[in-house]
């Protein structure tokens, strides 16, 4: 348990240097909407609550040992500056890790980057990606349903 938990961190490290990385022409435009006052969290659906929400959509209670590793992909969770490209939250669990961003048009830019690497798909400001822990062992069936299921989840937000 202790080498998935390093294998992920170590992982996550490395994604967030690499888009850190990114040529300045690559980074997103800010979108120009006023940002929600005063709360560091978007109301609605998260990172977590799309975990849940998806171990219920698929039958299951988990989607096991979920852990909430937002310091591998966020420099201000990090505490260190924050960064244009952090993800907001990122929920690591056996069989997914769900990365939360601001905008569709981060999310987009980490699944471009990474999805040569690993299998990322985008659904709107979310990513889900299959390269830490078990999450190899997730069928392209279960990894289609679980994109469809969070996509139902983020119509009804």
């Amino acid at each position: 348990m202790r080498t998935r938990t390093t294998a992920a961190a170590v992982t996550g490290a490395a994604l967030l240097l690499a888009l850190v990385a990114c040529n300045p022409q690559d980074q997103p435009v800010p979108e120009s909407k006023p940002a929600a006052p005063s709360s560091s969290q978007p109301a609605g659906l998260t990172a977590k609550s799309a975990a849940a929400g998806l171990a219920d959509a698929t039958g299951v209670k988990t989607l096991g040992d979920p852990q909430d590793n937002t310091t591998g992909c966020s420099q201000k969770a990090a505490g260190e500056e924050p960064h244009a490209n952090d993800c907001t939250q990122l929920i690591t669990t056996d069989t997914v890790s769900i990365y939360e961003f601001k905008t569709p048009a981060v999310a987009a830019h980490w699944v471009k980057r990474l999805g040569k690497q690993q299998d990322w798909r985008q659904v709107d400001r979310f990513a889900l990606a299959w390269g830490a822990r078990d999450q190899d062992l997730t069928s392209d069936e279960r990894r289609a349903e679980l994109t469809k299921a969070l996509g139902d989840l983020v119509a009804k937000e």
